[in-house]
């Protein structure tokens, strides 16, 4: 073997150990939950690979119910939901978990009828139409907000989330609040025993259905509706105007909200004339000990990234940002991480 044969080979495995090296020095953070944020987080984690490119974010976007299963059987490094956790199944986690929210959005009633018209629905009505009261697009009750509209004798087809859904949270808190009945016959939850309707699994899965099956009727996040091209309609709110989901509407929505220390809260039927009425927040769900502190750390950065730089981000893909007073409260709960 030549002495400059040598010198390449030992080069080339120079450069393969270096190559390795690099590979195992990146760190996979893995986290799973809302589909709701999942246009923002996507957004988010490519952004943040040119701040530390050591890090790499594996995200599935399951569902909010699946995300709580999954912090508390600790599978990921992180959860997210569009419902707060529940008193019950926090009480289920090996340790405390802190609740970050992130942005807020808009929930909104989309549809597929012939000629697809702009059309305004208040919440009774709403109500009636997802517990099957109200079963044609003519309905007196749809008519009565939609003057001048020519409204087809077709059958409504409710589409609801057939998985575990934060934003099913958010649309189900909205309807406890506007319908005793609903209240009384489905309630409030991430999953319920729906009246009526077929199922799709996650936003993509109700956005999908509505698009391809004529006269349903579905709830999904706002961006899911525009990146789709789909009708929605604008809604009654709390002071009796029919408002537009908009990025200025929810945050009037979220103006509103009383929210306490463990940042678990609602913003459904919010008062004030320029409120949206089904508008929600999102949640990043991380336990308060970190167990792997190389990890926990990294992690840390990243939420800090996020409730800062990330917040820039969010009104390009229509959320609303946090307003500057809960970002610092967020920051200060950022700060109580341990590794």
């Amino acid at each position: 073997m030549t002495k400059s044969y040598r010198s390449k080979i030992l080069l080339g495995l120079a450069v393969l150990f270096g190559l390795s090296t690099i590979a195992s020095a990146q760190m996979m953070i893995n986290g799973a939950g809302a589909t709701f944020p999942y246009p923002i987080y996507s957004k988010w984690f490519d952004e943040y690979v040119k701040v530390d490119p050591s890090v790499r974010f594996n995200y599935q976007s399951i569902g909010s119910g699946g995300g709580q299963k999954q912090i508390l059987a600790q599978t990921v490094d992180f959860g997210a939901s569009d419902g707060p956790m529940t008193d019950e199944n926090l009480a289920k986690a090996p340790g405390k978990i802190l609740h970050i929210p992130t942005v807020a959005g808009a929930v909104v009633m989309t549809y597929n009828v012939p000629g697809n018209p702009s059309l305004k629905l208040d919440g009774e009505t709403i109500a009636d139409i997802f517990l099957g009261k109200i079963k044609k697009w003519n309905d007196p009750k749809i008519a009565a907000t939609n003057a001048g509209v020519k409204l087809a004798d077709n059958e409504i087809v409710v589409v609801h989330r057939s998985d575990g859904s934060g934003t099913t949270f958010i649309f189900t808190d909205y309807l406890s609040k506007v319908s005793a009945e609903w209240k009384q016959k489905a309630g409030n939850n991430t999953s319920v025993n729906w009246p009526t309707g077929i199922g799709g699994k996650g936003n993509e899965g109700v956005s999908g259905q509505v698009k391809q099956t004529p006269g349903t009727v579905g709830y999904v996040e706002l961006i899911y509706a525009l990146q789709n091209k789909m009708p929605y309609a604008d809604l009654k709110n709390a002071a009796g105007e029919f408002v537009k989901p908009t990025i200025e509407s929810v945050t009037a929505a979220l103006a509103t909200a009383e929210i306490p220390d463990d940042f678990r809260f609602s913003m459904t039927n919010a008062p004030g004339k320029e409120a949206y009425p089904i508008a929600g927040a999102t949640w990043l769900l991380v336990y308060q000990q970190q167990k792997d502190a190389a990890k926990g750390k990294k992690l840390v950065e990243f939420l800090k990234w996020a409730a800062k730089d990330g917040e820039k981000m969010a009104k390009d893909l229509q959320y609303a940002p946090l307003p500057d007073t809960l970002q610092q409260r967020v920051l200060a709960r950022i700060d109580e991480i341990k590794m």
